[in-house]
Protein backbone atom coordinates (compact mmCIF):
# COMPACT_ATOMS: atom_id res chain seq x y z
CA UNK A 1 0.00 0.00 0.00
CA UNK A 2 1.16 3.54 -0.80
CA UNK A 3 0.47 6.43 1.55
CA UNK A 4 -3.09 7.68 1.31
CA UNK A 5 -4.06 5.43 -1.62
CA UNK A 6 -6.85 2.91 -0.94
CA UNK A 7 -5.97 -0.69 -1.77
CA UNK A 8 -8.81 -3.19 -2.06
CA UNK A 9 -8.17 -6.20 0.21
CA UNK A 10 -11.40 -8.10 -0.46
CA UNK A 11 -14.53 -6.78 -2.22
CA UNK A 12 -15.84 -3.78 -0.29
CA UNK A 13 -12.85 -3.60 2.10
CA UNK A 14 -9.88 -1.28 1.58
CA UNK A 15 -6.58 -0.71 3.33
CA UNK A 16 -4.93 2.72 3.53
CA UNK A 17 -1.43 3.51 4.79
CA UNK A 18 -1.09 6.76 6.78
CA UNK A 19 2.30 8.32 7.49
CA UNK A 20 3.72 8.74 11.02
CA UNK A 21 6.52 11.17 11.99
CA UNK A 22 8.43 8.50 13.95
CA UNK A 23 10.91 5.70 13.26
CA UNK A 24 7.83 3.51 12.84
CA UNK A 25 6.72 5.59 9.89
CA UNK A 26 3.19 4.43 9.06
CA UNK A 27 -0.04 2.94 10.35
CA UNK A 28 -2.55 0.92 8.34
CA UNK A 29 -6.27 1.64 8.58
CA UNK A 30 -9.18 -0.27 7.07
CA UNK A 31 -12.31 1.03 5.27
CA UNK A 32 -15.57 -0.84 4.70
CA UNK A 33 -18.30 -0.01 2.20
CA UNK A 34 -21.71 -0.29 3.86
CA UNK A 35 -25.07 -0.24 2.11
CA UNK A 36 -25.67 3.44 2.95
CA UNK A 37 -22.31 4.62 4.24
CA UNK A 38 -18.77 3.75 5.30
CA UNK A 39 -17.21 2.22 8.40
CA UNK A 40 -13.54 2.26 9.28
CA UNK A 41 -11.08 0.66 11.66
CA UNK A 42 -8.64 3.18 13.21
CA UNK A 43 -8.10 6.83 12.41
CA UNK A 44 -4.41 7.74 12.42
CA UNK A 45 -2.44 10.39 14.31
CA UNK A 46 -3.88 13.84 15.04
CA UNK A 47 -1.57 15.87 12.81
CA UNK A 48 -2.20 18.01 9.74
CA UNK A 49 -0.71 15.50 7.30
CA UNK A 50 -3.18 12.83 8.39
CA UNK A 51 -6.08 15.29 8.33
CA UNK A 52 -5.19 16.09 4.73
CA UNK A 53 -5.19 12.38 3.82
CA UNK A 54 -8.70 12.09 5.31
CA UNK A 55 -9.87 15.11 3.34
CA UNK A 56 -8.57 13.47 0.16
CA UNK A 57 -10.34 10.21 1.02
CA UNK A 58 -13.60 12.02 1.76
CA UNK A 59 -13.32 13.78 -1.59
CA UNK A 60 -12.44 10.53 -3.36
CA UNK A 61 -13.31 6.96 -2.39
CA UNK A 62 -15.60 8.00 0.48
CA UNK A 63 -17.40 10.80 -1.38
CA UNK A 64 -20.44 8.76 -2.40
CA UNK A 65 -21.64 7.89 1.13
CA UNK A 66 -21.24 9.27 4.66
CA UNK A 67 -18.93 7.88 7.33
CA UNK A 68 -21.19 6.14 9.85
CA UNK A 69 -18.83 4.32 12.24
CA UNK A 70 -15.29 4.78 13.47
CA UNK A 71 -14.06 1.56 15.10
CA UNK A 72 -10.82 2.03 17.06
CA UNK A 73 -8.67 -0.94 18.02
CA UNK A 74 -6.95 0.78 20.96
CA UNK A 75 -6.14 4.09 22.59
CA UNK A 76 -2.66 4.80 21.20
CA UNK A 77 -2.40 8.08 19.25
CA UNK A 78 -1.68 6.51 15.86
CA UNK A 79 -5.00 4.64 16.15
CA UNK A 80 -7.29 6.85 18.27
CA UNK A 81 -5.70 10.18 17.25
CA UNK A 82 -8.25 11.56 14.79
CA UNK A 83 -11.26 9.47 15.82
CA UNK A 84 -12.75 12.37 17.79
CA UNK A 85 -12.19 14.75 14.86
CA UNK A 86 -13.78 12.37 12.35
CA UNK A 87 -16.79 11.77 14.60
CA UNK A 88 -17.26 15.53 15.07
CA UNK A 89 -16.82 16.25 11.35
CA UNK A 90 -19.15 13.52 10.09
CA UNK A 91 -21.53 12.64 12.92
CA UNK A 92 -20.13 9.10 12.95
CA UNK A 93 -20.39 6.94 16.07
CA UNK A 94 -17.27 5.74 17.89
CA UNK A 95 -17.06 1.99 18.55
CA UNK A 96 -14.31 0.62 20.79
CA UNK A 97 -13.75 -1.32 24.01
CA UNK A 98 -14.63 0.36 27.28
CA UNK A 99 -11.08 0.33 28.66
CA UNK A 100 -9.58 1.86 25.51
CA UNK A 101 -12.22 4.62 25.47
CA UNK A 102 -11.62 5.37 29.16
CA UNK A 103 -7.84 5.57 28.73
CA UNK A 104 -8.11 7.80 25.66
CA UNK A 105 -10.75 10.07 27.18
CA UNK A 106 -8.70 10.48 30.38
CA UNK A 107 -5.26 10.95 28.84
CA UNK A 108 -6.46 13.35 26.16
CA UNK A 109 -7.67 15.78 28.83
CA UNK A 110 -5.21 15.35 31.71
CA UNK A 111 -3.36 18.61 32.40
CA UNK A 112 -2.89 17.97 36.11
CA UNK A 113 0.31 18.58 38.06
CA UNK A 114 -0.12 15.07 39.45
CA UNK A 115 0.41 13.64 35.95
CA UNK A 116 3.83 15.32 35.71
CA UNK A 117 4.71 14.35 39.29
CA UNK A 118 3.90 10.69 38.63
CA UNK A 119 6.22 10.76 35.62
CA UNK A 120 9.03 12.26 37.67
CA UNK A 121 8.63 9.59 40.40
CA UNK A 122 8.63 6.89 37.73
CA UNK A 123 11.82 8.23 36.12
CA UNK A 124 13.61 8.71 39.45
CA UNK A 125 12.78 5.17 40.47
CA UNK A 126 13.96 3.89 37.08
CA UNK A 127 17.36 5.54 37.61
CA UNK A 128 17.35 8.17 34.87
CA UNK A 129 19.68 11.11 35.39
CA UNK A 130 18.27 14.49 36.41
CA UNK A 131 18.74 16.03 32.99
CA UNK A 132 16.67 13.32 31.32
CA UNK A 133 14.01 13.48 34.03
CA UNK A 134 13.56 17.23 33.66
CA UNK A 135 13.59 17.03 29.85
CA UNK A 136 10.83 14.41 29.93
CA UNK A 137 8.82 16.34 32.52
CA UNK A 138 9.12 19.51 30.43
CA UNK A 139 7.41 17.85 27.49
CA UNK A 140 4.23 17.47 29.53
CA UNK A 141 1.47 15.17 28.36
CA UNK A 142 2.51 14.31 24.81
CA UNK A 143 -0.60 12.18 24.36
CA UNK A 144 -2.77 15.31 24.39
CA UNK A 145 -0.85 16.77 21.44
CA UNK A 146 -1.37 13.69 19.29
CA UNK A 147 -5.03 12.94 19.97
CA UNK A 148 -8.29 14.81 19.53
CA UNK A 149 -10.34 13.91 22.63
CA UNK A 150 -12.68 11.04 21.74
CA UNK A 151 -16.43 11.66 21.89
CA UNK A 152 -18.15 11.79 25.28
CA UNK A 153 -20.24 8.76 24.30
CA UNK A 154 -19.37 5.57 22.43
CA UNK A 155 -20.63 2.10 21.51
CA UNK A 156 -18.93 -0.58 23.60
CA UNK A 157 -17.39 -3.60 21.83
CA UNK A 158 -16.57 -6.70 23.91
CA UNK A 159 -14.48 -9.82 23.49
CA UNK A 160 -16.53 -12.44 21.64
CA UNK A 161 -18.90 -9.94 20.02
CA UNK A 162 -19.90 -10.26 16.37
CA UNK A 163 -19.30 -7.03 14.49
CA UNK A 164 -20.65 -6.61 10.98
CA UNK A 165 -18.54 -4.34 8.79
CA UNK A 166 -19.58 -4.14 5.16
CA UNK A 167 -20.80 -7.57 4.17
CA UNK A 168 -18.50 -9.34 6.64
CA UNK A 169 -19.30 -10.71 10.09
CA UNK A 170 -16.20 -10.26 12.25
CA UNK A 171 -15.52 -12.10 15.50
CA UNK A 172 -13.99 -9.81 18.15
CA UNK A 173 -10.84 -11.19 19.80
CA UNK A 174 -9.34 -8.98 22.50
CA UNK A 175 -5.56 -8.69 22.76
CA UNK A 176 -3.77 -7.49 25.88
CA UNK A 177 -0.33 -6.29 26.93
CA UNK A 178 0.44 -3.77 24.20
CA UNK A 179 -2.83 -2.10 25.17
CA UNK A 180 -5.23 -3.08 27.96
CA UNK A 181 -8.23 -4.18 25.83
CA UNK A 182 -7.29 -4.02 22.14
CA UNK A 183 -9.87 -5.03 19.57
CA UNK A 184 -8.80 -7.53 16.90
CA UNK A 185 -11.27 -8.83 14.31
CA UNK A 186 -11.41 -12.26 12.65
CA UNK A 187 -13.50 -13.19 9.62
CA UNK A 188 -13.90 -17.00 9.58
CA UNK A 189 -15.46 -17.05 6.12
CA UNK A 190 -12.61 -15.24 4.35
CA UNK A 191 -9.98 -16.38 6.91
CA UNK A 192 -8.78 -12.82 7.56
CA UNK A 193 -7.54 -11.33 10.83
CA UNK A 194 -7.34 -7.58 11.53
CA UNK A 195 -4.60 -7.89 14.15
CA UNK A 196 -4.11 -4.30 15.27
CA UNK A 197 -0.77 -4.09 17.06
CA UNK A 198 -1.12 -7.49 18.75
CA UNK A 199 0.77 -9.45 16.08
CA UNK A 200 3.09 -7.55 13.74
CA UNK A 201 5.12 -9.13 10.92
CA UNK A 202 8.60 -7.69 11.47
CA UNK A 203 8.79 -6.06 14.90
CA UNK A 204 7.63 -7.03 18.36
CA UNK A 205 4.75 -4.86 19.61
CA UNK A 206 5.92 -2.57 22.37
CA UNK A 207 4.86 -3.91 25.77
CA UNK A 208 5.50 -1.22 28.36
CA UNK A 209 4.93 -0.26 31.97
CA UNK A 210 3.71 3.33 32.38
CA UNK A 211 3.88 5.79 35.29
CA UNK A 212 0.16 5.37 35.99
CA UNK A 213 0.74 1.74 37.10
CA UNK A 214 4.45 1.18 37.82
CA UNK A 215 3.96 -2.34 39.25
CA UNK A 216 1.99 -3.63 36.26
CA UNK A 217 2.92 -6.85 34.46
CA UNK A 218 1.78 -6.28 30.86
CA UNK A 219 4.26 -8.78 29.42
CA UNK A 220 2.52 -11.69 31.15
CA UNK A 221 -0.78 -10.36 29.82
CA UNK A 222 0.66 -10.09 26.31
CA UNK A 223 2.11 -13.61 26.28
CA UNK A 224 -1.05 -15.03 27.84
CA UNK A 225 -3.34 -13.38 25.31
CA UNK A 226 -1.32 -14.77 22.38
CA UNK A 227 -2.78 -18.17 23.29
CA UNK A 228 -6.16 -16.87 22.10
CA UNK A 229 -4.71 -16.16 18.68
CA UNK A 230 -3.24 -19.66 18.37
CA UNK A 231 -6.85 -20.86 18.17
CA UNK A 232 -7.17 -19.07 14.82
CA UNK A 233 -5.99 -20.77 11.59
CA UNK A 234 -2.26 -20.73 10.86
CA UNK A 235 -2.92 -19.79 7.23
CA UNK A 236 -5.25 -16.85 7.86
CA UNK A 237 -4.36 -13.57 6.17
CA UNK A 238 -3.11 -11.26 8.92
CA UNK A 239 -3.72 -7.54 8.39
CA UNK A 240 -1.39 -5.74 10.83
CA UNK A 241 -1.47 -2.08 11.80
CA UNK A 242 2.20 -1.73 10.81
CA UNK A 243 3.93 -3.58 7.99
CA UNK A 244 2.53 -5.70 5.20
CA UNK A 245 -0.18 -8.37 5.34
CA UNK A 246 1.21 -11.85 5.89
CA UNK A 247 0.34 -15.50 6.50
CA UNK A 248 1.83 -17.80 9.11
CA UNK A 249 0.11 -16.60 12.30
CA UNK A 250 1.29 -19.43 14.57
CA UNK A 251 4.85 -19.18 13.29
CA UNK A 252 4.89 -15.46 14.03
CA UNK A 253 3.45 -16.05 17.52
CA UNK A 254 6.22 -18.59 18.17
CA UNK A 255 8.78 -15.99 17.11
CA UNK A 256 7.29 -13.35 19.43
CA UNK A 257 7.29 -15.73 22.40
CA UNK A 258 10.88 -16.78 21.70
CA UNK A 259 11.90 -13.12 21.41
CA UNK A 260 10.54 -12.32 24.84
CA UNK A 261 12.02 -15.45 26.38
CA UNK A 262 15.43 -14.30 25.12
CA UNK A 263 14.77 -10.82 26.50
CA UNK A 264 13.77 -12.20 29.87
CA UNK A 265 16.99 -14.23 30.03
CA UNK A 266 19.05 -11.16 29.13
CA UNK A 267 17.21 -9.12 31.75
CA UNK A 268 17.95 -11.71 34.42
CA UNK A 269 21.63 -11.77 33.46
CA UNK A 270 21.72 -7.99 33.88
CA UNK A 271 20.51 -8.38 37.46
CA UNK A 272 23.30 -10.55 38.92
CA UNK A 273 24.05 -7.43 40.97
CA UNK A 274 21.52 -4.74 41.99
CA UNK A 275 20.63 -2.60 38.98
CA UNK A 276 18.20 0.14 38.05
CA UNK A 277 15.87 -0.04 35.07
CA UNK A 278 18.12 2.48 33.30
CA UNK A 279 21.12 0.19 33.84
CA UNK A 280 19.26 -2.85 32.53
CA UNK A 281 17.88 -1.00 29.49
CA UNK A 282 21.14 -1.00 27.40
CA UNK A 283 21.23 -4.80 27.61
CA UNK A 284 17.90 -4.89 25.78
CA UNK A 285 18.29 -1.79 23.58
CA UNK A 286 21.93 -1.53 22.52
CA UNK A 287 21.58 1.57 20.35
CA UNK A 288 21.19 5.32 20.59
CA UNK A 289 17.62 6.23 21.55
CA UNK A 290 15.84 9.48 20.78
CA UNK A 291 13.30 10.90 23.22
CA UNK A 292 10.39 9.09 21.59
CA UNK A 293 12.20 5.74 21.60
CA UNK A 294 13.47 6.21 25.16
CA UNK A 295 10.02 6.13 26.70
CA UNK A 296 9.23 2.82 24.99
CA UNK A 297 12.63 1.28 25.80
CA UNK A 298 12.34 2.29 29.45
CA UNK A 299 8.79 0.99 29.73
CA UNK A 300 9.60 -2.29 28.01
CA UNK A 301 12.69 -2.87 30.16
CA UNK A 302 10.55 -2.44 33.26
CA UNK A 303 7.93 -4.76 31.77
CA UNK A 304 10.53 -7.55 31.57
CA UNK A 305 11.70 -6.84 35.11
CA UNK A 306 8.16 -6.85 36.51
CA UNK A 307 7.42 -10.08 34.66
CA UNK A 308 10.43 -11.74 36.28
CA UNK A 309 9.40 -10.43 39.72
CA UNK A 310 5.89 -11.84 39.27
Amino acid sequence: MREGEPCEIVPGMYGVRLALPFALDHVNIWLFAERDGWSMVDAGLADERTRERWRELRGGLLADRPIERVVVTHNHPDHMGLAGWLCAETGAELWTSRTEWLFARLLAQDVSDEWIAAGRRFDHRAGLDEEAIEERAGRGNLYRRRVVPPPASFRRVRDGDRLRLGDIDWQVVVGRGHAPEMLCLFDPAANVLIAGDQVLPRISPNVSVWPSQPEADPLSEFLGSLARFRELPEDCLVLPSHGRPFRGLHTRIDQLVAHHEERLAATLEACTAPATVAEVMPRLFDRTLDGHQLQFALGESLAHLNCLVE
